[in-house]
This record gives C-alpha cells, structure tokens and sequence, in this order.
C-alpha cells in the first residue's frame, strides 16, 4: 500500500476560483501551474463524497426487474456486514460493490473496484474487482455460462475471503422484508473513509 503524498504548493495562498494555470503544453509547464492546479483539485476533491452517494442512489432506478432495487441490494448488503460486526472498511467496500453498475454496467465490478481503490485496502479492492465471477456461481448456470467461472481464482489467497463476501452479504441481498439502513444512516461512514484516502493510485 503506498501513502497517498502530501499535496502541492502553497497550502497558505488563498483560493481564487478564477485563477488558472498557464501552459500550451505539458513540457513547457511550471511549478506554479502545479500550485494552481492542486488548489482547485483540493476543492473539488471535497466534492467526492457527494458524487459517490449520488451514484449510488442513482441505483434506485431502474428495478430491472430485481426483487429489490440496487441501491435496496447495496444498503442490504453493507448492513448485513455492519450487523454482522465488520470494520468500517469492509462495510463501505459492501456498500459501493455495484456502484460500478451506474457508469459501466458490461463490467461494474471492474469499474467499482477502480472507484474504491484510493480508499480501500488491497484485499478489499481485490474482492469487489473479482466478486462478479463469485457471484456468478449462484446464477450463471441459468443463463448458459459456467457457474464454476471462480475457481480460475482458487489459489488465490483471497478466493475464501470473497467467496464468503458473495454467500453470507452479497447473494443473500435480496430480500424484500429484511430491515436495511438507510443510505443516510451511512453517510458518516462514507465522508469519515474518504475524508483519508489510503492509496495513491498514479496509473
């Protein structure tokens, strides 16, 4: 895990919302492009939180003709893992394991896991990246595909610990009369993980 550093430039300056840095080209920037440039993106980075539980409640709609919406399934899944005495980390993993689904549905948890990663650890990152093949065991078998997709994965050392994500949270989230938090009751837990991003992912 690589600590995320410290961000550029002159933290004292004040922020000027028009100011802008001032090159043509990468090659020919400076320094003080970078200062200004890390003041605006230190700002907008405030703004992530609320992007993320956007994205998430935008999951609502469609059903797609689920028992339950996705947005039901996310908060499910995450308060069976908070009720099941997870860490705070593991439940915002469980959380925003098919927040992918909002921006790329052909392969959310790629694009999920791509999302978590600056907050998450390696092995939670690992879990939600591969937890569709996991999935896929419950279900695939119906649609003509291999249900078996997972055991590519069983030497893994982390195929036990997504395996159980799968079966005890994520599979089991479909239940219409189960009692699930509200997306609210999560929010200090969401501002409070991404308030300290853990990796700084450069590519």
């Amino acid at each position: 895990m690589v600590d995320v550093p410290p961000a550029a430039g002159s933290p004292g300056l004040p922020f000027t919302p028009d100011e802008r840095a001032d090159y043509r080209s990468i090659r020919e920037s400076q320094a003080r492009d970078y200062e200004i440039q890390e003041r605006h993106m230190a700002r907008h980075r405030q703004g992530t939180p609320d992007l993320y539980l956007r994205l998430l409640a935008g999951l609502a709609t469609p059903h797609l003709g689920f028992p339950i919406d996705r947005l039901e399934h996310s908060l499910q899944t995450a308060s069976r893992a908070l009720r099941d005495g997870r860490d705070e980390l593991y439940v915002f993993a469980a959380l925003f394991h098919d927040v992918g689904d909002a921006v790329a549905p052909a392969n959310h948890p790629e694009a999920g896991a791509a999302m978590l990663r600056p907050y998450v650890s390696d092995d939670l990152y690992w879990m939600v990246r591969h937890h569709g093949s996991f999935q896929g065991y419950y279900y695939w078998h119906f649609l003509g595909r291999d249900r078996d997709a997972r055991e590519k994965y069983r030497d893994h050392r982390l195929f036990g610990f997504t395996a159980e994500f799968c079966e005890l949270y994520d599979q089991a989230a479909f239940d219409r009369d189960y009692r699930s938090l509200s997306l609210a009751d999560f929010e200090p837990l969401v501002r409070e993980v991404m308030s300290r991003p853990r990796n700084f992912v450069p590519d």
